[in-house]
């Protein structure tokens, strides 16, 4: 059976490459997207990152606009995954089934959470989904069920205080293949500022833990210095900003050196 569809590498194959890569000690850059059209999704993944994370939480994106988000993506090659709502059976199959090769589960607070997320992913006798690939069967005679449960990407994000009390439990279930900290929520439940240095020494518990489990784990950066030192201290996904924070940031840059006299402009050749 074969990986390739169309000429072109499967998304879940492409997904299957890059939990290689988190296992082997690599850093993945990730774009992250609130814009819901599949122009501005688009110009993300062409930008060299090495996955697209589609923001269904707090993003503008909804179920409808799930299909369009993930060709646009397919496109390029990348691979693809979507932050569902919420931890809901019913939220996550129809976001695999749109075509995204992986989901990001919020607010995991303990092991019957991960194995929720978990189960939802995955095909019986392995988890629960219900069997309808409405796209990603599409010119695909390999896909299978036991294909699929190979290669999809279930990842979890522990961000609250029972997240934190229960990371061994949720490292413990099978079938989790990624663990992102949400930083900003993790500060929240503990009352501080995401900046705040314990916040950041929590963050680095929380990867140590991941480590010790040969568990793959991520977090988003705010700043250019973040995605560094997240980068050189091995975490395996770093989340780039999302879209609209970076165009937003983009254009009050340009407007401050528009309107510094005496600076010198730098033209583009």
């Amino acid at each position: 059976m074969s990986d390739q569809r169309d000429g072109a590498l499967h998304p879940l194959e492409a997904a299957r490459r890059l939990r290689a890569r988190w296992l082997g000690g690599e850093t993945t850059f990730g774009g992250w997207t609130y814009f819901r059209d599949s122009f501005s999704i688009e110009v993300v993944a062409r930008a060299d990152v090495d996955w697209v994370c589609v923001d269904a939480q707090h993003g503008l994106a909804r179920a409808g606009d799930v299909v369009s988000l993930m060709q646009a993506v397919e496109l390029t090659g990348k691979t693809s995954m979507v932050r569902v709502p919420w931890n809901e059976p019913g939220v996550i199959m129809n976001a695999l089934d749109a075509g995204a090769s992986g989901v990001i589960v919020p607010m995991v607070g303990n092991a019957a959470d991960a194995r929720r997320a978990v189960d939802s992913c995955r095909y019986p006798p392995a988890g629960i989904r219900s069997w309808g690939p409405t796209r990603p069967a599409l010119g695909e005679p390999a896909y299978a069920p036991g294909w699929a449960n190979e290669r999809v990407l279930c990842i979890v994000m522990v961000e609250t205080g029972e997240g934190v009390d229960n990371i061994e439990a949720i490292l413990g279930v099978p079938g989790v293949d990624a663990v992102f900290i949400g930083p900003s929520d993790l500060a929240l439940s503990f009352g501080l500022e995401r900046a705040d240095a314990a916040n950041h020494a929590r963050v680095a518990e929380l990867q140590k833990a991941c480590e010790a489990r040969r568990m793959p784990v991520g977090t988003a950066a705010p700043s250019i210095d973040d995605a560094r030192r997240y980068a050189s201290s091995g975490f395996a996904l770093v989340a780039l900003p999302s879209d609209a924070v970076l165009l937003g940031r983009a254009y009050a840059d340009f407007l401050q050196g528009s309107r510094s006299p005496g600076e010198p402009i730098e033209r583009a050749p």
